[in-house]
């Protein structure tokens, strides 16, 4: 029989999706790295929007949309961007997709917009987004840096999901408009959907996550 192999990525040569480098990056940036729950960036949305899971789903859609877009236009133009005015260009183009997201929630879906308020604009000065630019799309080809966007947004956006969907539950007793806490015999705790709740919630929820993932291999030695 003939010997199977993998194709190779045009873009990134050996065999598989970016020579294997995909499955690693992915992983990287939704688990082993997580971007909340392990290196506690994006904290200021983390504890202002997440008092609903609705605006917590949103908020991750944008860091999602904004971070792919943003490394994908950064690599395509990494050869062509003078060292000296490379943080200049990496800003203008997060801020362009930022805006775009913005613009796009004030034409369709104008309450959530109005609930967000400034915290979509100030995507653009998350450690998030600017530091996958610098770090990984301005060294790597555009399929891999997609891949690092959609990782790292990913798991920004489900960490974000986790810690709305319970400051809801305890807080109004029900989850984007379904009660599951009954009314009988249970009292809505207001704490959970004020800022000391966000609080409580992002320290449970990354005690809870580090303890899944376990120490990294550096510090087992």
């Amino acid at each position: 029989m003939a010997d199977m192999k993998q194709p190779a990525c045009a873009s990134c040569g050996g065999a598989g999706l970016c020579g294997g480098k995909a499955l690693a990056t992915l992983k990287d940036g939704s688990w082993t790295t997580n971007p909340l729950a392990v290196q506690m960036l994006g904290i200021c949305s983390a504890l202002a929007v997440t008092n609903r899971l609705e605006n917590s789903l949103v908020m991750g859609a944008a860091l999602i949309f904004v971070c792919v877009g943003s490394n994908l236009i950064v690599s395509l133009l990494r050869k062509a961007i003078p060292t000296r005015i490379r943080m200049i260009v990496e800003v203008a183009v997060i801020a362009t997709f930022v805006i775009v997201f913005d613009q796009f929630l004030k034409a369709f879906y104008w309450d959530m917009s109005r609930q967000l308020g400034p915290y979509v604009g100030l995507i653009i000065t998350n450690c998030i987004v600017m530091g996958r630019a610098e770090a990984f799309a301005l060294q790597n080809p555009p399929l891999l840096s997609i891949v690092d966007g959609l990782a790292n947004g990913v798991g920004y956006a489900v960490i974000l999901a986790i810690i709305g969907f319970f400051r809801e539950l305890l807080g109004a007793g029900e989850v984007m408009g379904i009660r599951l806490l009954g009314e009988g015999w249970y009292t809505p705790n207001q704490l959970m959907i004020l800022a000391p709740g966000a609080f409580f919630a992002l320290g449970i929820v990354i005690a809870v996550f580090n303890h899944f993932k376990g120490p990294d291999p550096e510090e087992k030695k």
